[in-house]
């Protein structure tokens, strides 16, 4: 399957160059639509960034009615945009473009309150998560193989985003598979946290509430100029938020529940202690 990295941002850039295109042109969308003798509603697609793959022929027209447009650029995020990534074959287990995201980010900023970031799991707790929800055993097996390919993005040796996770010592207290699983996932906590584009930092139960008792919320950033996003989680679906008002909010509320939490020294040496007590 392919990585198809930058795909998704390439993407997205486009429909944004297109409406910029448009709108130094003077048209409206519907006018455009009328010009091409498009259906209404198809220019309003893509600048909505709601096409699949675009193609390279519909590019090609637009670029002809919109002055200034530098073909040349719309076809080479065009090109980039079409590379088919692997999680386009899991629309049943993504019903939107979370993981394309989330692979190009150059930085990925996350904190979940009761569980571990996907990036983070280890098998047996995804089997023990996943087995927890109300999903058939078919879909599950799916999102399980779905999850570890995109643990991957770790791992590349070019484009390997960093990752600033924020856990809580809560989602560590559940009681899930054997003392063996449970140590076993606290090691490799331990040994992500190690990496130099991890950065693991913990919110313990002893230092009381904290900023993000409820936020759970996950922070890419892109190379170059793209704008970064937010992704909002529940066990029904993840909500993309991209407005630069909304994105600033939930940074400042990332960076106020990142200095509530230990440093990275101090969460491996707490993740060691609570190693101990399971062996």
């Amino acid at each position: 399957m392919s990585e198809a990295y930058g795909a998704t941002i390439a993407k997205r850039g486009l429909a944004r160059r297109l409406k910029e295109l448009r709108v130094e042109a003077g048209y409206t969308a519907n006018q455009v639509c009328d010009r091409l003798n498009w259906g209404r509603g198809k220019v309003g697609r893509f600048e909505a960034n709601s096409w699949v793959r675009p193609e390279l022929s519909d590019i090609r027209d637009l670029a002809r009615i919109y002055e200034g447009s530098d073909l040349d650029e719309l076809e080479e995020l065009a090109a980039r945009a079409r590379q088919r990534a692997w999680w386009r074959d899991y629309s049943d287990v993504f019903d939107n473009e979370f993981p394309g995201f989330e692979g190009d980010a150059s930085s990925i900023r996350v904190v979940m309150p009761l569980v571990l970031p996907g990036l983070l799991q280890t098998l047996p707790y995804m089997q023990a998560l996943l087995s927890s929800g109300t999903r058939t055993p078919e879909w599950r097996e799916r999102a399980l193989r779905a999850r570890l390919r995109r643990q991957q993005i770790l791992d590349r040796d070019e484009h390997a985003p960093e990752l600033i996770a924020v856990i809580t010592e809560a989602s560590l207290m559940y009681e899930w598979g054997d003392a063996g699983d449970r140590r076993a996932q606290l090691a490799h906590l331990l040994t992500m946290s190690r990496r130099p584009n991890v950065e693991l930092r913990l919110l313990r139960l002893a230092d009381g509430l904290h900023p993000g008792m409820s936020t759970l919320v996950n922070i890419f950033r892109f190379p170059g100029d793209e704008p970064p996003m937010v992704f909002l989680e529940n066990d029904a679906a993840i909500q993309e938020i991209d407005t630069p008002g909304d994105v600033e909010a939930y940074d400042a509320i990332f960076d106020q529940i990142r200095q509530a939490a230990l440093g990275p020294a101090d969460t491996a040496d707490h993740l060691q202690k609570l190693i101990s007590t399971l062996e």
